[in-house]
């Protein structure tokens, strides 16, 4: 005979905290901390815009990676803001996919932006004379470019990844967001393949 395997479509997110005494506080602290994140951020991408001195490689580097951060904070934060205040902590599968391939790829362009600000700071120490020449603006976009479809493209195996499994054991994310490995957790698929 076999068991009765219902396909979960929702999940619910435990969060940091179960007491109902620090959801308010905890709110206050995140939201705090986001706001600055985004004006931060946004502020810095404004100022380099808007600032024709600034519009060298270090500084287009440095909005590139300010842009990654507000996207990477920006699919986490708000659902787990509204979490906080919310008796209903549920997310659907379809939501889940996307928070986790929106924080994947801003994560993996802010690693690849990373790479690309070393690269450029080493041409500037090492070859300082040459580093006009090494660093122009179309090699400095095409590094971008780079940068962000290979971080936009690499989660992607993973989501695809992610539609090969079933969840039916449990629909409890003990997370705070849907992040892979608590997925794995509640798979009732073998994950071996995703972890590859």
């Amino acid at each position: 005979m076999e068991a009765n395997k219902t396909q979960m479509t929702e999940f619910v997110l435990t969060g940091l905290t179960d007491r109902p005494g620090l959801q308010v506080p905890l709110f206050l602290v995140f939201l705090v901390i986001y706001l600055t994140t985004l004006v931060g951020n946004l502020g810095l991408i404004l100022l380099i815009w808007r600032d024709p001195h600034l519009h060298i490689p270090m500084y287009l580097f440095l909005g590139s990676l300010a842009f990654a951060d507000a996207c990477s904070s920006s699919s986490v934060t708000p659902k787990m803001l509204i979490n906080f205040l919310s008796k209903n902590h549920m997310i659907s599968l379809a939501e889940c996919i996307t928070q986790f391939y929106i924080f994947a790829s801003s994560a993996n362009t802010e690693c690849f932006l990373l790479v690309v600000m070393a690269y450029d700071r080493y041409v500037a120490i090492c070859n300082p004379l040459l580093y006009p020449v090494v660093m122009s603006n179309i090699f400095c976009i095409q590094l971008l470019g780079v940068s962000y479809i290979i971080g936009l493209l690499h989660p992607m195996m993973h989501v695809g990844l992610l539609f090969r499994l079933t969840f039916c054991k449990s629909n409890v994310i003990h997370y705070f967001y849907c992040e892979i490995l608590q997925l794995f957790k509640i798979s009732c698929t073998d994950p071996g393949v995703n972890m590859l």
